[in-house]
Order: structure tokens, then C-alpha cells, then sequence
């Protein structure tokens, strides 16, 4: 007898069969009186009403409750371009998450171009049925330019994943590094090494938060004004970062004496590298599955340590953020995801760690129940401070 599917016995494929999801009803139809309500001819009475009152999605479909998770599978995982067909598991995962952790329906859309003006208008001509869209496993620099003009475009919340939700749980987890190490934000030297989609969001949440001395590196180097080679957003950015102190060169020059290293490359730093840096040093290594320092490197000369891998204590998990922040989000009804509601997200994940702080937590487990609740209240209450909640 043939097998039930190609990879039967093994459990990650067991797992997938049929996928991960299914659209449930909301509504009981037991008899004539219910399917009259629930479509013909009820429904049509609400359908006149959202006609005459576009608003009234808000009270009387699941569009203010719905996110669309769009990628086109050109960076998914660290798995790199593999087009949208294979990105659907990651995607259909992604929606499980949301409804788990943020009570958010989310709807996997894998688009078949990698045209960033059809992308765009595809996403446009889609937002009437969703509350907010969350951007996923879209290349870098191509991202950029896509959510920023989402943005424009839409007053729904539109947010990038890859970008976002990494810089707000890193800066949680930083936050508190900082703490117990008895730094400053404001003093503290940092460097990022990897300038796509997560290296620069990190970045620029760092500034956000008050950190002033930062350096970003591509493979070139660190981001500096003085390079002919950078995009529009490097540049912008190293006017902001590395120009403020004067940093140049590679990463053996800004990593000597460096209070913090945050990794989003996937390359390896060689020993001698990261012995150079400041006495109690941070180091953040978050590529998956081989962190640019292993941790048992990290821990020879830092004293806090994290990745991106659930086996590693203080595992940064966009799962700790972006379920709360659509969850807060949408509350709210907000037309946008700020950078006030970001930081208050963060803020929000490192006030969570309390007491408990060490140098083996300095960022609450995926699995705490209070994490939700407690970005989605943080959330909420910046958009109303930040003006874009319209409830």
C-alpha cells in the first residue's frame, strides 16, 4: 500500500499534511432561520448599510480583526529566495502564530512577482478585506521601498515583519542588557553588522530609543558618507549613525572597544574580533541556524548573550512582538504602526523580565502568558498618544 504522502513517518511532514489552517465559521446554521440571517436576504441588509457607510466593516465583517501576511518568497527563512509556492508553509506557520498569541485572524497571500509596482498594487487592490498587512520574507532593498509606500497609500497598519518585529524584541532585550550592566543608552557604543531589512530597522529603533553611537556595516563595511556605493537607504542611514562619531573602516576597527554587538548578517566573527570589545560586552548574534558568535565563543568574553535559536537562553523571537502589536493595533483601529507604539512595545517585553533579570533572561519566554496582553495594552495606549487610534 502506498503512503498516505511522500514523507509519511516523519513528524515535521505529519504535521503539514492538509496544512496548518482552516476557516471556521463564526455562526451556527441549523435550519432556514439561520441561513436567512447569515446570507440571503439578511445579509443584504448589512451590505446596503456598509454601502451607504463604508465604516461599518469595523462592526459587521472580520475585516478590522483580519491581517493579510504578503510575501513573494524572494528571503523566507533563512532559506533565501524560494519563491512563493515554498514560502507558503512559513506564511500559513506565521498565521497560526497570530491567532495563538494575538487572537488575530491572519490570511497567507504568496504573490508570484517580485515586481515591486505590482506587489504594490496588488496589496492596494487587496486591503478593503483586511485590517492590516503584515509584510513578510520580502528582499532587501525591495522592502523598503514596498512598506513605505503601502504606507502612503493605505490607512490600515502595515507592517514588516522581518524589519520590525526583530528591532522591537532586540531592543527589549537590550533594554535590559543595559540595566544589568550598569550602561546608558545615550553613552553606550554599538555595532550592528548586516544593513538588510532587520540591520537597518534595528538601527533605527535603537536611535529611536536614545542610543546615539552606532555603527551599521555591510559586507563593504560601515555605512558612512564618505562611500559612493550606498542606496538611498544606507545612506540616509549612515548619515545617522556611523557620520555622527566619525566610525569608518571594517569591523576589526568600530568592534574594538564596542559596549555592544548586534549580528543580522549570518557571517562568523573571528575571535580576535570579539575579544577586542569592552569589558562586560553584549552580543547579540541572531542569524539562523549559525549565529555570527556561537554562544560558547560569545560567553568567553560577554556577559549577556543572545540569538535567534530557541536551544540558547534570551532567544529573540519576533513571536514576542508582532501578534500584540496588530492585536493592540487593531483595538485601537489605528491607521498606522508608529515608531512610539514599537518602542512602547519593547518597552512593554522588558518591563515583563522584572526582578528576574540576568544574564540568562533579559527577555520573557514566548510562552509567558502575560506577554500578549501586555504589548497589546502598550500598543494601544501609544497609538492613541501617537494620534492614528480612531477609537
Amino acid at each position: 500500500m502506498a503512503p498516505l504522502h511522500p514523507h509519511a513517518g516523519d513528524p515535521v511532514f505529519d504535521l503539514h499534511v492538509g496544512g496548518k489552517m482552516e476557516i471556521v465559521s463564526t455562526v451556527a446554521l441549523h435550519g432556514p432561520d439561520e441561513l436567512s440571517l447569515a446570507y440571503t436576504p439578511g445579509v443584504a441588509r448589512v451590505c446596503e448599510a456598509i454601502a451607504a457607510d463604508p465604516s461599518l466593516t469595523q462592526h459587521y465583517t472580520w475585516v478590522p480583526n483580519t491581517v493579510a501576511i504578503v510575501t513573494d518568497g524572494t528571503a523566507v527563512l533563512g532559506l533565501g529566495d524560494i519563491g512563493p509556492a515554498a514560502a507558503m508553509p512559513v506564511m500559513e506557520g506565521k498565521a497560526v502564530l497570530f491567532k495563538q498569541f494575538g487572537g488575530v485572524d491572519a490570511v497567507p497571500i504568496c504573490l508570484d512577482t517580485t515586481d515591486v509596482e505590482e506587489i504594490i498594487e496588488t496589496v492596494v487592490r487587496l486591503a478593503p478585506s483586511f485590517g492590516g498587512i503584515n509584510l513578510e520574507d520580502i528582499s532587501a532593498p525591495r522592502c523598503f521601498e514596498i512598506e513605505a509606500r503601502l504606507k502612503e497609500r493605505l490607512d490600515i497598519p502595515v507592517f514588516h515583519d522581518d524589519q520590525h518585529g526583530t528591532a522591537v524584541v532586540a531592543l527589549a532585550a537590550l533594554t535590559n542588557a543595559l540595566r544589568l550592566t550598569g550602561r546608558d543608552a545615550a553613552t553606550v557604543r554599538v555595532v550592528v553588522q548586516g544593513a538588510g531589512a532587520a540591520g537597518v530597522a534595528v538601527a533605527r529603533i535603537l536611535l529611536e530609543a536614545g542610543v546615539r553611537d552606532v555603527a551599521v556595516l555591510d559586507r563593504q563595511g560601515v555605512l558612512n558618507s564618505e562611500r559612493h556605493d550606498l542606496t538611498e537607504v544606507k545612506a540616509a542611514l549612515a548619515r545617522d549613525t556611523a557620520d555622527v562619531f566619525g566610525r569608518r573602516g571594517g569591523l576589526a576597527d568600530v568592534m574594538a572597544g564596542a559596549d555592544v554587538y548586534i549580528g543580522v548578517s549570518g557571517g562568523q566573527v573571528p575571535e580576535e574580533i570579539v575579544a577586542s570589545m569592552a569589558a562586560d560586552s553584549i552580543i547579540f548574534g541572531l542569524a539562523n541556524p549559525t549565529p555570527e558568535v556561537h554562544p560558547d565563543l560569545a560567553h568567553k568574553y560577554a556577559r549577556v548573550v543572545a540569538t535567534g535559536r530557541s536551544d540558547f537562553p534570551n532567544q529573540i523571537n519576533n513571536v514576542l512582538a508582532f501578534p500584540g502589536i496588530f492585536r493592540g493595533a487593531f483595538d485601537v483601529h489605528a491607521t498606522a504602526i508608529t515608531e512610539g507604539m514599537k518602542v512602547a512595545a519593547a518597552t512593554a517585553l522588558a518591563e515583563l523580565v522584572g526582578d528576574d533579570l540576568r544574564e540568562d533572561l533579559v527577555i520573557p519566554s514566548p510562552f509567558d502568558p502575560r506577554v500578549p496582553g501586555a504589548v497589546r495594552e502598550a500598543v494601544a495606549e501609544a497609538a492613541r498618544r501617537d494620534g492614528v487610534a480612531r477609537r
